[in-house]
């Protein structure tokens, strides 16, 4: 039998609630996290690209502390984009700043949609932690 835990940051509940989902599922030392995004706590889209893409690096950040990680625990990421070429050189500018280069196996893939109108990135990660 395999130890298994939900991940639910308290600042994530009432997307739980909302959505039906868990943030992230820990086995044993591995963290498997959904695919965040850029909104509030209140579940609003923000408009601004800059400021989405820096609540999506944020609220992956919650997801893996609630964990018991960190973005240097992250082994894989998977990051869907909306309008990939014209948004890439401002997400990249964000990530170089919030996540640690090199550090991980990363894949890019631009996508027609998201979960809500207005959103542009979603990023998802395996961490395992140290």
């Amino acid at each position: 039998m395999t130890d298994r835990q939900i991940i639910v940051p308290d600042e994530m509940k009432l997307l739980c609630e909302r959505a039906g989902y868990a943030p992230a599922v820990k086995v044993g030392r591995t963290l498997y996290c959904a695919g965040q995004v850029g909104r509030t706590p209140e579940l609003e889209v923000i408009e601004d690209p800059e400021q989405q893409f820096l609540a999506a690096w944020e609220n992956l950040r919650l997801v893996l502390a609630a964990g018991g990680c960190g973005f240097d625990d992250v082994v894989e990421m998977t990051t869907y984009h909306i309008d990939m070429q014209r948004h890439m050189p401002l997400f990249r500018s964000v990530k170089d700043k919030v996540f640690p280069r090199g550090t991980c196996a990363w894949t890019c893939i631009g996508v027609s949609e998201l979960a809500r109108p207005g959103l542009l990135v979603e990023i998802k990660c395996i961490a395992v932690q140290r």
